[in-house]
């Protein structure tokens, strides 16, 4: 087993990690502060650990017009996390760090959008009891 970590955006210092083992990667950024309202950037930490993970477990915490208000607070959009997942050619992105305030219709709502726009990715919404099989 191989762990990387790097730093990445948040508003103190955070890590994101990957851990690769006989070929197969997942990549877990659990608190990771998005660059800006209307402009996708990504920090080159948060490029190496996601770039062609096959799971990617990402901050997707707020709607767009929750993190219009919230732009400072250290979390994501879903879209945001998706554009990310698009960008490293990830294979599935798990959709992870709800919001409390969000209850299970919308994160169904949102992880259907999500697949909506998909491109490529297999989106899945983290839940209790969710496991997924990694790698061939």
């Amino acid at each position: 087993v191989t762990i990387i970590s790097r730093l990445i955006p948040h508003v103190g210092h955070t890590l994101g990690f990957r851990v690769s083992w006989n070929g197969a990667s997942v990549a877990y950024l659990s608190d990771h502060q998005q660059p800006s309202v209307s402009a996708y950037t990504m920090s080159d930490g948060a490029r190496d650990l996601c770039r062609g993970a096959d799971v990617l477990i990402h901050d997707a915490q707020y709607t767009h017009e929750e993190f219009v208000k919230k732009a400072d607070w250290g979390h994501c959009t879903v879209d945001y996390a998706l554009w990310l997942a698009q960008e490293c050619r990830v294979r599935t992105l798990v959709l992870f760090h709800h919001d409390p305030m969000h209850d299970d219709a919308l994160v169904d709502e949102l992880l259907g959008a999500a697949k909506a726009d998909a491109h490529g990715v297999e989106v899945v919404a983290a839940r209790e009891g969710l496991t997924l099989r990694v790698g061939a």
